[in-house]
């Protein structure tokens, strides 16, 4: 990815009694993810921003978790994304 870039990443509904929770990374000062929807058919939609002008990798993960189940929920879904950064001219 290049900074500036947005990406709307669509995760299905799971199959299992699961649900989409969350998006975190691991790199906040790289990818951040700006948006987060879960439809009510139980569609994830997460909106990730690629932020500042330098390079490097983050990784971005998206939790699930039973409802009406105590615990944390546990990232499932892993994306890596490396963001390079435009070139110099000189």
């Amino acid at each position: 990815m290049r900074p500036g870039t947005v990406v709307t990443l669509v995760l299905r509904p799971r199959t299992d009694d699961k649900r989409w929770t969350g998006v975190g990374s691991s790199a906040p000062a790289l990818v951040v993810p700006s948006g987060w929807h879960l439809g009510a058919d139980g569609t994830a939609h997460a909106t990730l921003r690629c932020a500042g002008t330098r390079g490097g990798a983050a990784r971005v993960t998206v939790s699930a978790k039973e409802p009406d189940v105590a615990g944390a929920p546990q990232g499932v879904f892993t994306l890596d994304v490396s963001v390079v950064p435009y070139p110099q001219d000189g």
